[in-house]
């Protein structure tokens, strides 16, 4: 049979292919990059109509009760992409370096003579220990359920994360820094942090753990024996909620505005990817658990 594929935008008819019933998305993909050179897999996408999701690569013409002669795939040119990994190592290990700058460099940017306190040596240890973490995962934790992203995320990304990493560090390197003023303040705000760090750390393994190497399965998130992981129990997104614990652990060890402001931004943030994910769960699995939030338990 014949279909058409049209622009995802303007409806209008880009080319005309032969394909049959057991032909793959991905067996179309490569006969439209015979045809557009500049083309390449992770770039495309095809839907049945413009408000439908986007088809998977191993999804056959025969799939599609409604498919024949004539009738039309939808296309859109994702833009240039980049891998998600590599996006990933550059959002992570740029606020690194940013944060070491004012950290290790006080006299020249700053003029200061004293030495840097225990407390802002213990915040450096912090910031930079979430990053080295998060590096760590993205080198032998992550699995990726897609390969690429469009490659402007990167920029948008890594000005995120690398332009909060300076005004935190500005400040709380800064040798007029004063820390809380009560020891509480500073054993409650180490704790919640180490306790953010272990459950995001934790809720990564396991995510690790449903996703069997090179396969992109989707199963419902469910906790295993680590007690981290019973936050699954509650929330779809468990490691975004550790991960903002962490970052309040933060805020209040450190007591700097830019911090608290961070967490606020990154928590609304994730707020925001976690109730995607959570709609896209309930959409795909009919047995979802019922009571679980995306976020925050009992409340989003």
């Amino acid at each position: 049979m014949k279909i058409d594929i049209a622009d995802g935008r303007s409806g209008k008819t880009l080319l005309s292919l032969e394909v049959t019933k057991d032909t793959s998305i991905m067996d179309i993909k490569k006969m439209h990059i015979k045809q557009k050179s500049y083309l390449y897999p992770t770039r495309m996408m095809y839907k049945l109509s413009l408000k439908d999701k986007a088809l998977s690569e191993d999804a056959k013409i025969g799939d599609f009760e409604t498919f024949c002669d004539g009738s039309v795939l939808y296309f859109k040119d994702l833009g240039t992409q980049i891998g998600w990994s590599t996006v990933f190592l550059a959002e992570y290990i740029g606020p690194i370096f940013t944060y070491l700058i004012f950290y290790l460099a006080r006299g020249p940017i700053y003029g200061a003579t004293q030495p840097t306190t225990t407390i802002q040596n213990i915040a450096c240890a912090m910031y930079v220990g979430h990053y080295v973490k998060r590096v760590l995962e993205t080198i032998f934790i992550h699995r990726f359920s897609k390969a690429t992203m469009p490659i402007g995320n990167l920029f948008k990304n890594c000005s995120y994360y690398w332009g909060f990493s300076a005004f935190i560090s500005y400040f709380v390197n800064h040798p007029l820094y004063t820390p809380a003023g009560c020891n509480t303040c500073l054993y409650i705000g180490l704790g919640t942090y180490l306790f953010g760090e272990l459950g995001n750390l934790s809720c990564h393994i396991a995510f690790k753990n449903m996703r069997p190497p090179g396969t992109k399965t989707r199963v419902i998130p469910m906790p295993n024996s680590n007690p981290f992981t019973l936050l699954f129990n509650l929330v779809s997104c468990p490691n975004y909620t550790y991960e903002v614990i962490s970052w309040i652990g933060f805020a209040i060890f450190t007591c700097v505005f830019y911090a608290a402001l961070f967490a606020v931004v990154g928590g609304g943030q994730m707020l925001q990817w976690a109730l995607g994910k959570h709609k896209n769960y309930k959409k795909e699995f009919e047995k979802y658990p019922k009571g679980r939030k995306a976020m925050i338990p009992f409340i989003m």
